[in-house]
């Protein structure tokens, strides 16, 4: 479409063909809803990735090696008419209707900043595990508990996203979470219980292999937006945190395996 609302941001190091292609096709079924950009951020040696994303009409630019918070931030510099923002994976999926539920419920809230629904949780096959659905508790728990907002299922106001800078660079596993914790200062977050996305969950997934480090650098960032008061005090719920994340992890882990 001539002036598209959302832009939909995409890395991808292309060596995930197979799943590219679900989610760029599960991307092309939310056309029929929203007006919408993919930015598919891919290294130029990735040229069977790049050379899919353009034949699904997505706009691909290069992958600045900087990281995958770098490498959202030049997705999100290809902006043009575009007023939300959403992220996915290479081997994530929008659910039909997906963009729309998330895209009405900013405009039905005009003062909100941030929309969140639901996430499945899938296998390789694309098997539901489980459903991330936290609803308005994940909001409260936010600052100094588990993230239940899942970045891939969440659309943001574009202009907020500009005047916090994007994402930190610095980060590899907690950028979104940083990212939602500055936005709490320019609007309220909204949600639907409806589950609008899937994450895959498996063994090559950035967060799921590198669960201590990520936990590690969502503390770190949970303590920097603390009052200063507080940050002495942060392990006092942070390790209880991480060992609830840790055994909800393992079960959802076992339930995969069990499928």
């Amino acid at each position: 479409m001539a002036n598209p609302d959302v832009l939909v941001v995409l890395p991808t190091l292309g060596d995930r063909l197979e799943t590219l292609r679900e989610t760029l096709e599960s991307l092309a079924c939310q056309r029929a809803d929203v007006s919408l950009t993919v930015v598919v951020v891919a290294p130029p040696a990735a040229i069977e990735a790049r050379r899919l994303a353009e034949s699904m009409g997505a706009l691909v630019v290069d992958d600045p090696k900087m990281g995958i918070s770098s490498a959202i931030n030049f997705g999100l510099a290809a902006r043009t008419t575009e007023v939300f923002y959403a992220w996915v994976g290479d081997d994530d999926l929008f659910r039909p209707g997906g963009l729309s539920k998330l895209k009405g419920l900013l405009d039905v809230h005009p003062t909100a900043v941030l929309a969140f629904g639901g996430c499945d949780y899938i296998d390789a096959l694309g098997r539901t595990i489980t459903v991330s659905n936290a609803g308005g508790l994940a909001p409260f728990l936010l600052p100094w508990g588990p993230d239940l907002i899942p970045h891939p299922g969440t659309m943001i106001r574009l202009d907020a996203l500009e005047s916090i800078g994007g994402f930190d660079r610095e980060l590899k596993y907690a950028m979104d979470l940083d990212a939602f914790l500055k936005l709490r200062v320019y609007g309220r977050f909204v949600w639907t219980r409806e589950v609008v996305s899937a994450f895959r969950w498996h063994a090559e997934s950035l967060t799921v292999a590198n669960r201590l480090a990520s936990s590690r650098e969502a503390e770190s960032v949970k303590r920097r937006h603390l009052p200063r008061l507080l940050r002495p005090f942060a392990a006092l719920w942070h390790y209880p945190i991480r060992w609830a994340s840790t055994a909800a992890a393992n079960r959802v882990s076992a339930r995969a395996r069990s499928l």
